[in-house]
């Protein structure tokens, strides 16, 4: 028996539908208490720290919220928090000056030993609360008092050959939870990104110290896809910049030296191929065609 061509467009339309975006989420897990690393934007009488830590998209995707796990120190609370910016860069050598270092294999600079794998010189797209209302909302929640066992606090970043120090130190604050919210969504290409947030605190005597989670990752985190490395966690203050240091390899240092993952999760959806829509068109045309084909020979 022949299948009428109409019968067979029909068919093949229903075959080529887009799959709806499909819900996106990673996360590190939780807290390990190993490091706590400084991260802000700046502000008055502070200079600006970052410290990042990965991600990877399989497809565009487009991000909607966000949470990241730290401590408040020298007494700072909730109360406390100005500015909250979160930033996305891309891997190394993307957005990067790499004639400014050594080249293959170390990529080395006069300030670090490698930048292979580090977060690229500039970001790729960023969102903050300010300036007001912003295009970042949030949450916080206190999880009680929680202690680190080492560190790297502001003024604890250096360039080499004094960049391994050992960390600063066991530190002990309030663990928060910020629960962010992209007003305006960040849309992320498929690629390998790393993960960027600031938290200005007022107090003068205060800081934000962003918490490690295990790495590798272990349930209920979310594993990196089969064939793409977990990188380690990075970071750089103003004076470093553009370079980055690895919290653990260079900095803590050792043999072996420890290596971190940072907490935080992301949630949103993959967007459907555009290439789906163009098939589904072209066969509801094509069947639209033989249709009116039909109506012409009655």
């Amino acid at each position: 028996m022949r299948l009428r061509l109409d019968t067979v467009l029909a068919l093949t339309a229903l075959s080529v539908v887009p799959a709806a975006a499909d819900p996106f989420f990673f996360s590190t897990g939780g807290p390990d208490g190993k490091m706590a690393t400084a991260t802000r934007p700046s502000s008055a009488g502070k200079f600006e720290i970052e410290a990042g830590d990965d991600f990877f998209l399989n497809s565009e995707t487009v991000i909607n919220s966000a949470t990241f796990v730290g401590l408040l120190t020298g007494g700072a609370t909730s109360a406390d928090i100005g500015e909250v910016r979160v930033e996305v860069y891309r891997v190394f050598p993307k957005d990067s000056d790499v004639g400014r270092t050594s080249g293959p294999p170390t990529f080395s600079t006069l300030q670090v030993p490698t930048r292979v794998n580090s977060p690229s010189d500039v970001e790729f797209d960023d969102r903050d609360t300010s300036p007001s209302p912003g295009n970042l909302t949030l949450t916080t929640t206190s999880l009680g008092t929680f202690t680190a066992l080492n560190s790297v606090q502001p003024g604890g970043i250096h360039p080499k050959p004094l960049q391994t120090t050992g960390g600063d130190g066991a530190v002990t604050g309030e663990e928060v939870e910020f629960a962010v919210t992209f007003t305006t969504p960040f849309d992320l290409p498929a690629d390998h990104y790393f993960f960027v947030p600031q938290v200005e605190v007022a107090d003068p005597s205060g800081n934000f110290l962003w918490l490690s989670a295990p790495r590798p990752i272990v349930p209920p985190g979310t594993p990196f896809p089969p064939g793409v490395t977990d990188l380690q966690a990075w970071t750089r203050d103003q004076f470093l910049d553009p370079d980055w240091l690895r919290v653990g390899t260079d900095i803590v240092g050792g043999g072996p030296a420890p290596t971190f993952n940072m907490t935080f999760s992301l949630t949103g959806e993959t967007v459907p191929e555009p290439s789906s829509y163009i098939l589904l068109g072209s066969a509801l045309l094509a069947l639209a065609a033989a249709g009116r084909k039909k109506l012409r020979k009655v």
